[in-house]
């Protein structure tokens, strides 16, 4: 494990106020992009009366209507739900822990946030 000293900047407890906010709009937009993936996986669902799970586990090109068209479609509208699921699972995880405000590191004027979930991580 490596360890990163960094000097506090001032006034850390308003930066990890942004930064709780920042995550707290990011979980929104995930939530709302969840939504609409839900949505338009809707029609295909109903269509052929399988769950997205069962469609990409048993399901080939040739046993939908439309054929590599809506296989590709339907395929990339799930992938698509599941790497928003995974994304939103891991800033939740994040906003139910208890975040602790290090400091902030600039490298090439990009500014790093270091967090921690817990104070465990110093015993």
């Amino acid at each position: 494990m490596a360890t990163l000293y960094i000097e506090p900047i001032h006034e850390s407890g308003e930066i990890l106020r942004l930064v709780r906010a920042a995550i707290e709009s990011e979980v929104a937009k995930l939530e709302l992009a969840l939504k609409m993936a839900v949505q338009r996986l809707a029609p295909f669902e109903e269509k052929y009366g399988v769950t997205s799970e069962h469609f990409l586990a048993s399901m080939t090109a040739e046993d939908l209507e439309g054929k590599d068209d809506e296989y590709v479609h339907w395929a990339g509208e799930y992938k698509l739900m599941q790497r928003l699921q995974d994304k939103l699972h891991k800033l939740q995880a994040i906003t139910h822990g208890s975040l602790i405000f290090i400091g902030v590191l600039r490298i090439h004027n990009v500014l790093y946030f270091v967090l921690l979930e817990n104070s465990s991580t110093f015993l």
